[in-house]
């Protein structure tokens, strides 16, 4: 159950939060009314924050959000559309990397700014796994190379396909084709019976990995990474996620 709270003395009546509730459980009934919630609304309120954000006199709150904790949009920041096609036309998969590492404070960033990234019913449901070491992150890519080694003994079709063997091979030379030396990893996760996490993991890695571009640091999908996370029972247990 939500509250719907209106500060009457900043309420103008415009209607905005009606029209930008997207499950319709707002209404003002006079022209010069107050918003409340339509009969069952503060069951069905999805806690999208949408009324909030969007009131242009900070009139309306709820109790899990307050009009102050909306960010203030200042319009003289935003990029231009042509700035943010080159953002995304210039983006790379970085695969090699200087030897230093990012400052912690740098990556609390990224993940703080990609918290606002959205999620279904704005949930935000998912977790951060940071593995700082970089020497922790070659153990883990070895567990990486110990699964394609299992999957080209049994002759995965993946690993056919893939040629698993190959990065075996490079592997066993020195030649890291897994986490191509990356001081850091950053894994999204959400408990099991959160079905919308699916979809809202690669829409807060993808903001991450725009984010880190425009703060000057290269990241690349991990995807081997991520297929023996999900499947390869020594490196789920190595990643110890709950």
């Amino acid at each position: 159950m939500r509250t719907l709270e209106v500060y009457k003395d900043k309420c103008n009546s415009c209607g905005i939060c009606v029209l930008e509730c997207s499950p319709c459980i707002i209404e003002i009934k006079e022209a010069d009314g107050q918003p409340s919630w339509v009969e069952g609304g503060d069951e069905r309120c999805m806690n999208c924050g949408h009324c909030v954000a969007v009131c242009p006199t900070g009139a309306i709150g709820l109790d899990t959000m307050k009009p102050e904790d909306c960010v203030e949009v200042e319009k003289n920041l935003l990029p231009s559309s042509e700035q943010v096609e080159l953002l995304i036309k210039s983006r790379r998969s970085i695969r090699g990397y200087k030897d230093e590492s990012v400052p912690r404070e740098l990556l609390a960033k990224l993940i703080d700014i990609a918290r606002y990234a959205p999620t279904g019913h704005n949930s935000q449901t998912l977790q951060w796994l940071v593995i700082e070491d970089k020497k922790e992150v070659n153990r883990l890519a070895g567990l990486v190379i110990d699964w394609m080694r299992v999957s080209v003994q049994e002759k995965s079709p993946l690993a056919d396909m893939l040629h698993f063997d190959i990065i075996v091979r490079d592997w066993d030379k020195g030649i890291d084709r897994i986490m191509r030396g990356a001081p850091h990893a950053i894994v999204t996760h959400a408990n099991q019976a959160d079905f919308m996490s699916q979809q809202a993991s690669p829409i807060a890695l993808t903001t991450l990995e725009l984010t880190a571009y425009s703060q000057g640091l290269g990241a690349c999908w991990a995807g081997f990474f991520h297929v023996a996370a999900m499947s390869f029972p020594p490196m789920i247990e190595a990643l110890k996620l709950p």
